[in-house]
């Protein structure tokens, strides 16, 4: 999920800097350190936002810069297990898909995808359902579930698996068939007459 995350640090301005407004300057220190770095506890970071840079900074001898408290948010993207996402295929192999959600990329293993036996089409380069003749190709936007998540570190993105082999998952338009189907049938029960109990008459 996504979510913004409050924080404090201190940024160094370095002198040739020193004419520019400090939150300008502030702010290119805090994306070159915090934009694209993978940490376990705050996810992936996206973006740095609502800067607050202190006017006033410190000296340290030996160095020209000057060093400013600042508080900040993180735009940070953290994928929970059991969690059910929607994202895009960017990538079809025959092992299964690459699903794109937020800036990460899920591996969509063959054996998650459907109730059924998955052939590959290289050629096409589309997963295929043997009974169900169900396609999954790069573009088609999918709703799966989070089963692992192992998160990288040192700049790593890490490993994110993902299922679709639950009820209303899958390829958006399965979801959409599934649920006419099962509405269907549920608006034929409701129509369907009731047969009239048969009444025995007594011999006399």
């Amino acid at each position: 999920m996504f979510k913004l995350v409050t924080l404090e640090d201190t940024t160094r301005i370095p002198p040739e800097k020193f004419g520019n407004p400090p939150s300008i300057v502030g702010y290119e220190q805090l994306k070159m350190k915090y934009e694209g770095m993978v940490d376990e506890e705050l996810g992936y970071v996206v973006a740095v936002t609502k800067i607050q840079v202190n006017p006033v900074g410190k000296i340290i001898p030996g160095d020209g810069a000057t060093y400013h408290k600042v508080k900040f948010s993180l735009l940070t993207f953290l994928p929970k297990v059991q969690e059910v996402v929607e994202g895009e295929v960017v990538e079809i192999a025959d092992f299964g898909a690459f699903v794109r959600i937020g800036p990460l990329d899920a591996l969509l293993h063959v054996s998650q995808l459907m109730d059924d036996f998955i052939s590959y089409d290289e050629k096409q380069g589309v997963l295929l359902g043997k009974e169900t003749r169900r396609k999954l190709a790069t573009g088609d936007h999918v709703r799966v579930r989070i089963t692992a998540v192992s998160l990288g570190r040192g700049g790593s993105s890490g490993k994110i698996g993902v299922t679709a082999r639950q009820p209303f998952l899958g390829k958006l338009e399965w979801i959409n068939e599934d649920v006419r189907r099962i509405t269907g049938k549920a608006e034929e029960k409701t129509k369907k007459p009731e047969k009239p109990e048969k009444t025995e008459k007594k011999a006399k």
